[in-house]
């Protein structure tokens, strides 16, 4: 995993992609489970290109967006200048490896990782975020659910990217947390060439108490 998923891959693979749509809609899951939130401070870990952050930001959030990739930083950074000032400003893109870096604890709001790919032990990096929520505050993370394995389907996650809500929910002290979702959830999604998959998903959201 170390190998697979460090600097070089991330740098890569954003600039050997054609850039992905400055309109991109953000995951559904962050949609779905923050709309009721009051903005505040959040944190997103591995925003590649800023498609949540930039959402969140739009709504009155004040974001700070870490990736590894600068590659991916500066085309998020272009997307946001696109909209204007008023969410552009509102967001800090910091580039650091998450494997190592360790964000202000009690700090945000909320905090959020969409697939999120560590090279350290998945259990490590979900501590240290949630050790980044305020009392009060939100953790949700979206990550690729197991699945029935296709060995025709270029697409699949790799090997060792899997996590289950429980495996997230296992990280959290109970005494400190309140699991509000926990499920393994599954949804369509239009893929290269105007084909369907359906995408197998682990969404955990938790409230830290106060």
């Amino acid at each position: 995993m170390s190998e697979q998923f460090d600097r070089a891959y991330w740098e890569d693979r954003y600039r050997g992609h054609h850039p992905s749509h400055p309109h991109r809609e953000p995951n559904p899951y962050l949609v779905a489970e923050t709309t009721d939130l009051a903005p505040g401070t959040a944190l997103e870990a591995g925003c590649g290109e800023g498609a949540e952050a930039i959402w969140l930001a739009s709504r009155g959030w004040r974001v700070t967006a870490v990736d590894i990739a600068a590659a991916a930083l500066d085309r998020a950074r272009e997307h946001a200048r696109n909209l204007g000032a008023d969410v552009a400003d509102r967001v800090e893109w910091v580039r650091a490896d998450l494997t190592g870096w360790v964000p202000a604890e009690e700090h945000f709001d909320l905090v959020c990782a969409h697939y999120v790919h560590p090279a350290t032990p998945g259990e490590t990096l979900f501590t240290r975020l949630a050790a980044a929520v305020a009392p009060g505050g939100t953790l949700l993370v979206v990550g690729h659910a197991p699945a029935p394995a296709r060995p025709d389907d270029p697409h699949a996650p790799a090997p060792g990217s899997h996590v289950t809500a429980g495996q997230v929910a296992a990280s959290l002290d109970p005494t400190r947390w309140d699991v509000v979702v926990a499920e393994a959830r599954t949804r369509t999604v239009t893929g290269p060439g105007g084909h369907e998959m359906t995408l197998h998903d682990a969404v955990l959201r938790a409230r830290k108490r106060r």
